[in-house]
């Protein structure tokens, strides 16, 4: 019998929550075969079986672990059951129409449409109550047992909700939420927080997306997006105001020669912010590679903690969600933070008349102890510059003034 611990995953992190099992109790095991889910207040990760044998689970779902602490036993001892091995597939039974199961067919169709416990699956098909009908507690809306009965008591009232309902729920607040609480609140207190804001018109970028986009994909791989765009422009106002890219570490001030953009991103259990290394380095394809990878990593939880630490300078986008405007808050230690917003038309004022434009408000946060307003403002009016004239982010200059060096 051998223990499988909490492995170590990182200098600052002491403990873990076990998330999910993926193996039951009993259940034959081969070696390097994924066990359990574990999240840090960092990252999510997996547990692998060290030996092929039976699995005896020590600690529950959303128990909370210490590192080096024991999640389970295997018994490697044990006879690899008979029959254990992957069978071979076998090519589907033509069934006639009308020797079809009815009751295998609803089975298939309630698995398919939504995530249910095999007990809920079960009780629907029996009293023929549609997914849609109930409303999941789970994690990640997943149907429950009771969560059927419920429906099942109240007919015609999704999950059974009550008109005035005075029921409260509570659900244990992961690692990854309490740690993005802590900082949230430590950079609000521990800086001097400023915001200042500009607005950008957003035509010329569009039209080149709308006039290379298809290109673009076609040797590329990705779309274009506006994130490349915005990285880009970030990274040459960066190395021209160096300060909005540094930050403070105890009495001295740490400049950086490079940009580490980091990009928020919304994942199913919180907020994270991974890291594009050396962002300025990198063309507009290396960006968008970089953005979708990470984006999608956070999606199913599997961006390491490598890939979260560090970054000089970060991107929000609320833009996404129908943000207006709004304050971001900084990414400490970092010592500011620019955020992107909603696209959207409106009336300016252009060579004494009035046009219809695609703009967006812009916002930088900033730490007032090592940022001045000159360069927290030079930076932004920057960043505008150079999103409202396109060919600039080549090198950072107007090819033509270039030339005649004006």
């Amino acid at each position: 019998m051998i223990d499988i611990k909490v492995p170590t995953v990182g200098e600052s992190i002491s403990e873990v929550t076990l998330v999910k099992w993926l193996k039951k109790e009993g259940d034959y095991v081969n070696r390097d075969e994924l066990l359990c889910e574990l999240e840090s207040e960092k990252a999510t990760f997996e547990l692998n079986a060290e030996k092929a044998g039976i699995l005896h689970i020590v600690a529950q779902e959303n128990a909370t672990l210490n590192i080096g602490d024991i999640a389970c036993r295997i018994d490697e001892t044990a006879a690899k059951p008979a029959g254990s091995d992957t069978p071979a597939p076998v090519a589907p039974k033509e069934v006639k129409k009308e020797e079809a199961n009815p009751v295998t067919e609803t089975k298939t169709a309630v698995a398919s449409e939504v995530k249910a416990t095999p007990v809920a699956q079960a009780i629907m098909t029996d009293k023929n109550v549609k997914p849609s009908e109930v409303k999941g507690s789970g994690s990640k809306g997943r149907i429950m047992k009771n969560d059927v009965l419920e429906a099942l008591s109240h007919p015609g009232k999704k999950g059974g909700d009550a008109a005035f309902t005075r029921e409260d729920r509570r659900e244990k607040m992961s690692n990854l939420r309490k740690t993005l609480s802590r900082r949230l609140v430590e950079a609000k207190n521990s800086t001097a927080m400023l915001t200042t804001f500009n607005e950008v018109d957003m035509g010329n970028i569009m039209n080149v997306r709308k006039q290379y986009k298809d290109k673009f994909k076609e040797a590329h791989g990705v779309n274009l997006g506006f994130m490349s765009f915005f990285a880009k422009a970030c990274c040459i106002a960066l190395s021209e105001w160096p300060a909005v890219n540094a930050y403070i570490d105890g009495d001295e001030l740490v400049y950086h020669d490079y940009c580490d953009i980091s990009i928020a991103v919304s994942a199913p259990k919180g907020l994270v912010v991974p890291v594009i290394r050396n962002a300025e380095s990198l063309g507009m394809a290396e960006i968008e590679a970089k953005v979708l990878e990470l984006a999608t990593k956070a999606r199913e939880n599997k961006l390491t903690i490598e890939e979260m630490t560090g970054g000089t300078f970060t991107i929000t986008n609320g833009g996404v969600f129908g943000s207006l405007m709004s304050t971001p808050i900084i990414n400490i230690p970092q010592s500011a933070i620019l955020g992107m917003h909603k696209i959207q038309d409106r009336p300016m004022a252009i060579d004494g008349k009035v046009e219809i434009r695609p703009m967006m408000y812009l916002a930088l946060s900033y730490d007032h102890r090592i940022i001045d307003g000159r360069e927290s403002v030079s930076f932004l009016v920057r960043v505008k510059e150079l999103l409202e004239n396109p060919a600039l982010l080549l090198f950072g200059q107007d090819p033509l003034r270039t030339l005649l060096e004006v």
